[in-house]
């Protein structure tokens, strides 16, 4: 297997603190689900934007395999759950959009993205992820 990138992202303070790259392009607070801090994020909301992202680039090589141009939106919901003794976990629905694209079409072609998405695979047996077409 050959590595074709690495992010490499460090964290300060925990759900209270930034995250940022080595160069400081990427840097961001971070405060919980829920704060009051109007200028950070979370954990949830990271997670969410690179399933997003992801998940539609596999989406749209899949299409451009078979010929196919639409434009896609896909929206990634992630939410946080809490069993008893702060034993946490997360859960996934993508929502997906494919532009000019039936429902039935668009989840074949998402489906077929879900098997090749580094994402979905890193989660498959360890994360819930539903997908939903919009």
């Amino acid at each position: 297997m050959t590595k074709v990138y690495e992010a490499i992202v460090s964290s300060h303070g925990g759900r209270e603190g930034e995250v940022y790259s080595q160069d400081k392009r990427f840097k961001h607070n971070i405060s919980g689900p829920g704060s009051n801090n109007k200028v950070a994020t979370n954990p949830e909301e990271l997670f969410a934007a690179g399933y997003s992202a992801c998940f539609n680039g596999a989406l749209q090589l899949v299409m451009k395999n078979k010929g196919l141009v639409n434009d896609s939106i896909v929206t990634a919901h992630v939410g946080l759950h809490v069993l008893p003794e702060n034993n946490f976990h997360i859960s996934v629905v993508l929502k997906i959009f494919i532009e000019g694209m039936n429902t039935e079409k668009s989840l074949l072609l998402a489906e077929e993205a879900h098997k090749i998405c580094p994402y979905s695979k890193a989660l498959d047996g360890n994360v819930s992820v539903k997908l939903e077409i919009i």
